[in-house]
C-alpha cells in the first residue's frame, strides 16, 4: 500500500511540555498513541501523526493513504499545536505549499428530502458526486459544512500555507459539526444522514428543521473509527449514537455476541436494530429526565454481562463528561487497554445540535 508522507520541524521553548499537553488533549477524545524509537505516535484513524522531541525543536511527520487523508490528518496536528504552543509558531511542511485549495476529501451535496424516522429523529438525504470514498465501513462519520443563516451557499474551508484549515469570514463562514453517514449509494450518488431534534437548537437541527431540497452542505471524511476485533461487544450511547450503533450492527458477523444500550427519551424514539441473535438489546428511557446525565448510561454499562476472559471491545458515543466517566470506568474498573474501547463524546451541554 503507498504511504504519502509530510514533515515539519517547529522550533519551540519547550517542545516537550507542548507534546504532554497534545498527547492529553487528544486522548480525551479517544486517540491512540504509541512509542517508536523513542517517538510518540497518534493514530488518527485515517493516518498517524508523530511527533520527535529534540532540543529546541518539535518534529511532526504525518503518515496516510492519500491526499485527502494527508490533508486531514495534517489539519489536526496543525491545528492543535498552533492551539497549544505558547509563542507564535511557524509551521512549513515538507512538499506541501498551501494554495488555497478545496481539500481533496471535500464534497458539495444538495438536500434532496427529509424524513422524521421518530419523533426527534430525521434523515436527510443528499446528492452528490464521487462517494465512493465515503462507504468504508471502517469509517463512520464525516464532517458536515452547514450555511450560516441567510447564505445559501458558504464559502468553504481551505487549505491553509501552515496546514491548517483557512476559514472564511464569519458571515460567509460555514457551521462544522461531526455526523454518522447512515447510509451511502455511490453508484447513485446519495448520502443519507440522521440529525437529532434539540430543544435548544443548534445549526445541525436548526438545518434538518427547516432546510427544503436544493439547499448545499459541503462534505468532508470520512473519520472516526468502527469497533474493533472481539468475541463480545458493548454498544452504548444516547441518541446522537443511535446511527452509528445502527449501522454498526448491520456489519457484524451472525455469531456475533454482546449487548447494545441505547438511551433515549422514550419508546417512542426506539427504531428497529439489525442486530445479530447473539446482541441483547436493551433501551433506556428518560422520560422527560435531561440528556447527558450519568444515572441511566452507566450502570446500565457498568451492571451488565462482561466476558470474564476479557476478550470485549467498549464501544460508546454519549455526552462528552458523560463519556469522559465512562472511559475511566472501563480503564480503572474494568481493566481494558485503550486498543478494547473507542468511548467518545458526541456533545456538551453547553453546546448541541
Amino acid at each position: 500500500m503507498t504511504v504519502l508522507i509530510t514533515e515539519a520541524e517547529i522550533a519551540l521553548a519547550d517542545p516537550c511540555a507542548l507534546a504532554a499537553r497534545l498527547v492529553e488533549h487528544l486522548v480525551e477524545h479517544g486517540v491512540t498513541f504509541e512509542t517508536r524509537d523513542g517517538s510518540t505516535v497518534a493514530d488518527l484513524g485515517k493516518g498517524t501523526g508523530t511527533m520527535t522531541v529534540r532540543p529546541g525543536t518539535l518534529t511532526v511527520r504525518v503518515e496516510a493513504a492519500d491526499d485527502g487523508d494527508l490533508e486531514m490528518v495534517r489539519s489536526v496536528m496543525a491545528s492543535h499545536i498552533v492551539e497549544f504552543a505558547p509563542e507564535p509558531i511557524a509551521i512549513r511542511w515538507s512538499g506541501f505549499s498551501g494554495d488555497g485549495a478545496l481539500f481533496s476529501n471535500f464534497r458539495e451535496l444538495r438536500l434532496v428530502s427529509a424524513a422524521d424516522v421518530t419523533p426527534l429523529l430525521r434523515r436527510l438525504t443528499f446528492a452528490g458526486a464521487d462517494l465512493a470514498r465515503f462507504a468504508s465501513a471502517d469509517d463512520l462519520h464525516v464532517r458536515l459544512y452547514l450555511p450560516p443563516p441567510g447564505l445559501a451557499v458558504p464559502e468553504w474551508p481551505r487549505l491553509g500555507a501552515d496546514g491548517r484549515t483557512l476559514w472564511p469570514p464569519d458571515e460567509r463562514r460555514p457551521a462544522l459539526r461531526y455526523y454518522t453517514i447512515r447510509r451511502v449509494d455511490p453508484e447513485r450518488g446519495l448520502v443519507e444522514i440522521d440529525f437529532v431534534r434539540h430543544v435548544d437548537g443548534g445549526p445541525g437541527a436548526e438545518f434538518a428543521e427547516t432546510a427544503r431540497p436544493g439547499a448545499v452542505v459541503g462534505m468532508a471524511g470520512p473519520v472516526g473509527r468502527t469497533i474493533g476485533p472481539a468475541a463480545f461487544h458493548v454498544l452504548a450511547g444516547d441518541e446522537t449514537a443511535l446511527p452509528a450503533i445502527a449501522r454498526v450492527l448491520e456489519g457484524l458477523d451472525s455469531a456475533a455476541r454482546g449487548r447494545v444500550l441505547v438511551e433515549v427519551a422514550g419508546p417512542q424514539e426506539e427504531i428497529p436494530l439489525a442486530a445479530p441473535p447473539g446482541l441483547t438489546v436493551r433501551w433506556l428511557h428518560r422520560n422527560g429526565a435531561p440528556a447527558g446525565a450519568p444515572d441511566r448510561l452507566l450502570p446500565a454499562v457498568r451492571d451488565g454481562v462482561w466476558p470474564e476472559d476479557g476478550d470485549v471491545f467498549v464501544w460508546i458515543g454519549c455526552e462528552f463528561a458523560l463519556a469522559k466517566t465512562l472511559r475511566r470506568y472501563v480503564e480503572r474498573e474494568r481493566g481494558l487497554p485503550k486498543s478494547r474501547h473507542l468511548i467518545v463524546g458526541y456533545w456538551t451541554r453547553e453546546r448541541a445540535g
